[in-house]
Formats: structure tokens, sequence, C-alpha cells
């Protein structure tokens, strides 16, 4: 298989997310590491350096990348979701289920100009 097109990389086997090297719209791309290479599904459209779960993840698990631990879900995650913030919490950031998934800004501080408050 060519390595073009919607593309995401898993690190290690034991993974249960791989990082999406491309914009992966909703449908098929290819899923490659560790020598093998196979076509999964994405179930939305998972933003380039994003994870994509490539199997399922229940509530409470461990999110793995890197062969270790880097999360918990706080959601039932289905192989092709996107997974972020909305979905899981950082082991290293007390704050992660608190920021903004788009724009990664705190949602327990105010922003805004002196006239917005």
């Amino acid at each position: 298989m060519k390595k073009q097109g919607a593309r995401a990389f898993q690190i290690t086997s034991g993974d249960n997310v791989a990082t999406a090297l491309t914009v992966i719209p909703e449908g098929t791309f290819l899923l490659f590491g560790g020598g093998q290479e196979e076509l999964r599904e994405a179930a939305e459209e998972i933003p380039r350096g994003h994870k994509v779960a490539v199997r399922p993840v229940g509530k409470g698990e461990p999110v793995i990348k890197y062969g270790v631990s880097i999360g918990e879900a706080t959601a039932d995650i289905r192989p092709g979701q996107w997974v972020h913030l909305h979905c899981m919490k950082s082991c290293y950031d007390e704050r992660s289920s608190g920021l903004d998934i788009h724009t990664g800004i705190p949602a327990d501080i105010p922003y805004g100009l002196p006239e917005d408050n």
C-alpha cells in the first residue's frame, strides 16, 4: 500500500490510539506502524496531530500511547473516534478536563476585555 491520503501512525501495537499524520475525514484511512498497514474507518473527522481510537476504550480505562498510559477515558470511546479532551483526561495535567477542546483555553478562568466583565 502507498502511504498517501488520510493516515495515522500507531506507535506500539499495545496502543489503543494512533496519531493522525494528516487530517482524517470521516471514512477510510490508512493505519500503519510496527511494520503493519491496514485500512480503518474514522467515525468522524480527526484533526492532524490528534489521536484516533484504534480499538474500544471503556470509560475509566487508560488511553495508551507510546506504550504507556497518557490519560483516562471519561466516556466510552469507539474505534475510529477522535480522542481528545471531550472524552479523556490527562494523567499529567489535572486541569485537562477543564480546557476548551478547540482552543485549549481553561474554562475556569474568565477571559475577555475588562468592559466584557
